[in-house]
């Protein structure tokens, strides 16, 4: 099974605390794995921990979360080296892309040099769903706020284009991601933001944003336009999800 056309989920969401396990997946990690359209069998989903260093502390807890979820886990690592022989192969057998937050800024070097930023446009446009978080979310756009290079944040604008906008992410947690996203906004950086609150998704069908969806109540999406010389920002209501069993 795949998407009927090109799919991304970009999040600020998706884990949980557990009550057995350290972490669980909230509602936007099971959204994705839904709008990939798989039934009659179990989902199977493709880790990437690549923005985390491929810690294998985060991927145990990860392949504990799928467990509990019922989806089969696959880390594909990079870290000395690729995990698996058939980089391409592996990713297009699976349903959703899960791409954990850290350094977008490390991600999205260490993919290129192995051509991963590649395999996923295709696996993209094969129908494939892309999703992540923070990190996971950035690297799908032109590019967006981050902490990557030190306590400050910085833009980064040379994120994989899927989507061509910019992405603000932990927008209601990190009292400096707004600013900068209105500031990149207005002076042309991206001429488009489109940005998440702690807890919310960004549902794309091609490069269309379709819907925002929450796994938490009286969170937000936002979209931020060029006015002239300065940034305007519009709110989105976003759909409530069902809370995940576990």
């Amino acid at each position: 099974m795949s998407a009927p056309e090109p799919t991304i989920v970009a999040t600020s969401g998706g884990h949980r605390v557990g009550t057995r396990t350290r972490v669980l997946f909230h509602s936007l990690v099971h959204h994705a794995v839904d709008l990939s359209g798989v039934h009659g069998r179990r989902p199977r989903v493709l880790y990437l921990g690549t923005a985390v260093g491929d810690a294998e502390h985060v991927t145990a807890r990860v392949g504990e979360a799928a467990r509990v979820a019922g989806f089969d886990l696959t880390p594909l690592q990079l870290f000395p080296m690729p995990s698996v022989d058939d980089v391409e192969g592996t990713v297009l057998d699976h349903d959703v892309v899960w791409v954990m937050g850290g350094s977008v800024a490390n991600l999205l070097a260490v993919w290129r040099v192995h051509g991963l930023d590649g395999v996923l446009r295709r696996a993209w446009r094969s129908g494939v769903v892309l999703a992540g978080v923070s990190a996971g979310s950035i690297c799908w756009f032109q590019g967006g706020t981050t902490d990557s290079f030190g306590p400050e944040l910085r833009p980064v604008t040379d994120g994989l284009g899927l989507l061509p906008y910019g992405n603000g992410v932990h927008y209601d947690s990190d009292a400096g991601r707004r600013p900068l996203i209105h500031r990149l906004v207005a002076q042309g950086v991206f001429p488009t933001a489109h940005c998440t609150d702690d807890g919310v998704g960004l549902v794309y069908r091609g490069t269309e944003l379709v819907e925002a969806v929450a796994e938490e109540p009286g969170k937000a999406a936002y979209v931020v336009r060029r006015d002239g010389e300065r940034a305007v920002e519009e709110r989105m209501e976003p759909r409530l999800l069902p809370t995940p069993p576990g």
